[in-house]
């Protein structure tokens, strides 16, 4: 089973903030799966963005919801106005000019309910909270849409008293991941007026589930220098494989019951940039086409958390809306089973695909991790995993 808990936040400051402008777009058109004009924009934004984070923390784990960050880049649109809010859409990867601002907030919606179904893919918990400074007066179209279209709530905060507003988000963020989010909130640096909140909790199960007894301990080689132990799960199964004749990778592809799908990126030594800088969505659909049913392999896996946190914090948009900062914060689990999470850190991926003879391809080193969603195109988690510690 998979279990990824996220949460996605950005603050505003006062300045010019006391209430909000926004169009009040019509309701009434017919949504002909609109989420179908979100995916082209959303992956490449997904793969911008993960490039850039990659780039500024080098040398580090690094693990990101992009469509939850979309969604919530989306929803501050709303709040924007003139070209700050061109410039953020535009920003997102959308055409203005192709796609109205009233059809991607559509999309964003229809997708946000496919995402949140049960019979689509994997059990999803996904939404957005506004916290209002209790003197901040918003204006009723603006909470009109975010209500609308993100299913947002709007909660009174008390941002004269720091320590008791960071308790208020904390404990909403934790209960809405099931307790795998906590301490998301860092201490304000400036005054804040509004904090948006974005939130996705993922639990996925293994279309086939790994054997528990087969957990055991085996080297991950972090750098040429540093080794550590770490747990690894064995399964013996059939396994969809590829050896990159274009790339210098290998790679896995594991379902979940249900749309969910997870590839697993093996580079080559020293060759996790170059793999890095060439993915799009052109690679993801070469690869998805290019994998073949590999016969019975054994493979392993990270064995149940808490694993790393793999966070990245502080990224800065100042041209957002007054936004000061953008901080987001995911946890990956990995388990045999459907069992709760113990305390055992994450590990590395193991396999032994046979195929005419048998043969060994050992994730013990720095890898990439990507989780999509079939149904709907959409990148739900993109990461870099470098070090299980």
């Amino acid at each position: 089973m998979l279990l990824v808990p996220y949460s996605c936040l950005l603050w505003l400051s006062t300045s010019g903030f006391r209430g909000i402008q926004a169009e009040n777009p019509s309701h009434d058109v017919n949504m002909r799966s609109p989420h179908r004009g979100l995916a082209p924009a959303n992956v490449d934004f997904a793969f911008s963005l993960y490039k850039h984070m990659v780039a500024s923390a080098p040398g580090r784990n690094i693990f990101i919801s992009p469509v939850s960050i979309s969604m919530a880049l989306a929803v501050l649109s709303l709040g924007a106005g003139g070209s700050t809010r061109t410039q953020l859409l535009q920003g997102l990867g959308f055409n203005l000019t192709e796609t109205p601002e009233v059809e991607i907030h559509r999309g964003f919606q229809h997708l946000h309910r496919l995402l949140g179904e049960s019979d689509t893919s994997l059990e999803m918990t996904m939404g957005n909270a506004l916290f209002l400074d209790r003197r901040l007066e918003l204006l009723e179209s603006f909470s009109a849409d975010t209500k609308h279209y993100y299913e947002s709530e709007a909660l009174a905060t008390d941002f004269q008293d720091w320590v008791g507003a960071s308790r208020q988000i904390n404990e909403h963020v934790k209960n809405k991941t099931q307790g795998k989010i906590v301490d998301l909130f860092p201490e304000l640096e400036s005054p804040a007026s509004l904090i948006l909140v974005n939130y996705v909790f993922l639990k996925g199960t293994w279309a086939q589930p790994f054997d528990l007894e087969s957990t055991s301990e085996e080297d991950f080689h972090v750098s040429k220098t540093t080794t550590v132990k770490v747990p690894m799960m064995f399964q013996s199964s059939f396994i969809k494989y590829l050896n990159d004749s274009v790339l210098p990778c290998q790679l896995v592809q594991l379902d979940y019951t249900g749309n969910g799908t997870v590839f697993f990126i093996l580079p080559d030594k020293g060759e996790m940039d170059t793999v890095i800088a060439a993915l799009s969505r052109d690679t993801i659909q070469r690869w998805s086409e290019s994998l073949s049913l590999g016969a019975e392999c054994g493979r392993q896996a990270p064995s149940r958390g808490p694993p790393s946190s793999l966070h990245t914090a502080g990224a800065n948009r100042p041209s957002l809306v007054h936004a000061q900062q953008v901080v987001h914060k995911a946890v990956l689990h990995l388990e045999e089973t459907g069992v709760k999470a113990a305390a055992a850190p994450m590990g590395g991926l193991k396999l032994m695909v046979r195929m005419g003879r048998p043969r060994s391809i050992k994730f013990n080193r720095p890898f990439i991790i990507t989780v999509f969603d079939h149904f709907t195109w959409s990148s739900i988690f993109l990461g870099k995993f470098v070090s299980p510690t």
